[in-house]
Formats: structure tokens, C-alpha cells, sequence
């Protein structure tokens, strides 16, 4: 029987990241014909307020010209171009996700009850059409200043730490967990090493294996490394379709090879790191697609389909059983890079 923790007379959790307004105030390179039309768009309805001149058919005409100018770009993105969307400034975060997903009805919980709270790692209790979760994700800045306080989604030691105190509190309570990665590594700072970062991560792998409640972790932007895997031991690991999930990034894997940045697109083609790469290759369970022209273009309908997809899941997992669920998840992650050479 899982446990659905009422808030009836909790405080409405207020989001210390104020929510984006989406308006696509940034482009990438490859999304200038976007920006073009996006452009023209909003100088034919300046036009319309000023002169009350009647522009409809123009602006349903830019309008459809826009939808499919973002789906041809976007149908054909290469490996490098999906990690700059994973980038992308105004891609949706993980407080933006639970603040959508719960309504409000949510309180952060903080610190690792050792060193202090880790601004890079959020987390705390949710309700979700009347589930109790516990979320747990990796928050990045929306502008400077924030991105220094969320010290760029990176987390030290007392992240992961707080991570693990999290999920065991959920394990306590019979509460499923959620997690959102979007980092690009663990903090490769001094004081991070000497504090544990390697043993930190380390026991949050070992923890996460065998700990006896349904977890769910999905990608929402980038999956670096040993700061992304952290978090990212789950029964399901889904990825968002304009993701990467990879053991480094493209940029670090061609300034070790080349010494340069300049072949980052090569090496983002040659790590697979992709949704559909990783899927196919049986490291993730199973692929969210974003709506056209990435998750930062309809960020509304994207925590729609992310809600969907953890309702249909989450059931299924709860139903299963403590046992059969760390059995599957044991299973999983042993058989991955399991290879058989048969010798004639």
C-alpha cells in the first residue's frame, strides 16, 4: 500500500527559479529561418494593433509557415545539433517541471544533514493527481546570476548526499521517486574531491540499485557523466527525444583526441549519445517526443507529455512489488555492455 502524504495544511510551494516566459528571445545558429519568420510573424501583428489593419490571413499563413519550417529543421538535426538544444537557454528546468507537474503542491526539502544544501541538486515531496513523489533533479540557472547560485546544475558531494537522504526518506515513506537530470557533470572543483565526490556518487549508485520503491528518471537536457549517473540508476531511465546521455561530452572527448574543440560535431556523431542512439543500444527504456522545435518552443505541452508518461509508468512499477522491481533493475543495468564473442 503506498502512502499519499496530504498537504491540505502546507504552504503552496513557491519556486525560488521564477518560471521563464517563453517568448524564444534566443536562437541557435540553425534556428535562424525560425527567427526569421518568428520575426515577420510578430511585425505583421504590430501592424495589425497599430493601423487596425486586418492581417489575419497573413499572420495564419506565417503561423503554418512557421510550424513547418521548425519541423524540417527540426527532423533533421544532427547528433552536435541535438547537445545545443539540450543547451538550449530557454529549455525548460527541473523546478519548472515540478512546479507543472504538482500544481504548487510541493515542498522542497534541503541539505544533506552534513555540510550544507547544495544549490545544484533540488528536491523534496509532490503530489501528482494524488500521488505522493519524491522529486530529485539537477536545477540550472535562468540568467547569470542564477546560474552562479545553481553553480551551473553542476553539484558537489552534498548534492548527492542529499539526493540519497531524499530517496531513503521516500523508501521510509513508501513514496515513489522521480528524478530530473540535466547537469553538465559533478563539480570537478578541488573542495568536491576532497569532500567525496567519487565515494558520494558512488554510494548513490550502490543505494539506488537496491532501494525497494518504484524510481523513474528521465533526461531533460544533458546527461554528463558520473554527475548525471548519480541520479540515474531507475527501474524506467527515459530520455527526452532532444537529449544526450554520454560518459563525456562532445566537446571534452575532442580536446582529448584532436587537443581542440573543433571536431566536437565528430565526436558527438562517434559517442552515440543521443535519445535514439542510446535506445537502440539498450541503455534507456524509452524516449519522450518533444513537441516541434524542442521542448524550449512549447514548454506547456512538454510537462503535458512527461505527466503522461510517469502516470502510465509509475502503476505498472508500484505493482509489480519491492523484490521484482530491484530483480528487473539488477538485471537491467548488469546486462548492459554484456558481450558474447563466439569463436568458430
Amino acid at each position: 500500500m503506498h502512502h499519499n502524504v496530504h498537504f491540505a495544511s502546507c504552504k503552496k510551494f513557491v519556486l525560488l527559479t521564477p518560471i521563464k516566459s517563453f517568448n524564444m528571445a534566443n536562437y541557435l545558429e540553425f534556428e535562424e529561418p525560425i527567427k526569421e519568420v518568428v520575426e515577420q510573424l510578430d511585425q505583421a501583428m504590430e501592424l495589425e494593433e497599430k493601423s487596425k489593419v486586418d492581417v489575419s490571413k497573413t499572420t495564419k499563413a506565417l503561423e503554418k509557415k512557421l510550424k513547418d519550417v521548425r519541423k524540417e529543421i527540426y527532423d533533421q538535426l544532427t547528433a552536435w545539433q541535438r547537445v545545443q538544444v539540450s543547451r538550449h537557454p530557454d529549455r525548460p528546468y527541473t523546478l519548472s517541471y515540478i512546479e507543472s507537474l504538482t500544481g504548487g503542491d510541493f515542498i522542497e526539502l534541503h541539505g544533506d544533514r552534513n555540510v550544507k544544501d547544495d544549490k545544484a541538486m533540488v528536491g523534496g515531496i509532490g503530489n501528482v493527481d494524488g500521488q505522493s513523489v519524491m522529486f530529485i533533479g539537477q536545477q540550472k540557472g535562468i540568467n547569470t546570476k542564477m546560474r552562479q547560485y545553481r553553480n551551473f546544475g553542476m553539484a558537489n558531494p552534498e548534492g548527492y548526499r542529499k539526493a540519497l537522504r531524499l530517496m531513503k526518506l521516500a523508501e521510509k515513506f513508501n513514496i515513489p521517486v522521480v528524478t530530473f537530470i540535466d547537469t553538465p557533470g559533478a563539480y570537478p572543483g578541488l573542495e568536491a574531491e576532497e569532500r567525496g565526490q567519487g565515494e558520494a556518487i558512488a554510494k548513490n549508485l550502490m543505494e539506488m540499485t537496491t532501494l525497494k520503491v518504484p524510481i523513474i528518471c528521465i533526461v531533460i537536457g544533458e546527461g554528463a557523466s558520473g554527475g548525471a549517473l548519480g541520479i540515474g540508476i531507475g527501474d524506467k531511465v527515459l530520455m527526452l527525444e532532444n537529449t544526450w546521455y554520454s560518459v563525456i561530452s562532445p566537446e571534452s572527448c575532442s580536446s582529448i583526441l584532436w587537443r581542440s574543440w573543433e571536431h566536437k560535431e565528430k565526436a558527438a556523431e562517434a559517442l552515440k549519445l543521443t535519445a535514439s542512439d542510446m535506445l537502440e543500444n539498450k541503455l534507456v527504456d524509452g524516449v519522450i517526443k518533444e513537441p516541434t522545435g524542442g521542448a524550449h518552443a512549447d514548454p506547456d505541452d512538454m510537462y503535458i507529455r512527461v505527466k503522461k508518461e510517469i502516470l502510465k509508468i509509475l502503476p505498472k512499477l508500484i505493482e509489480l512489488g519491492a523484490e521484482k522491481r530491484i530483480a528487473n533493475r539488477i538485471r537491467k543495468f548488469s546486462n548492459m555492455g554484456v558481450v558474447q564473442e563466439v569463436i568458430k
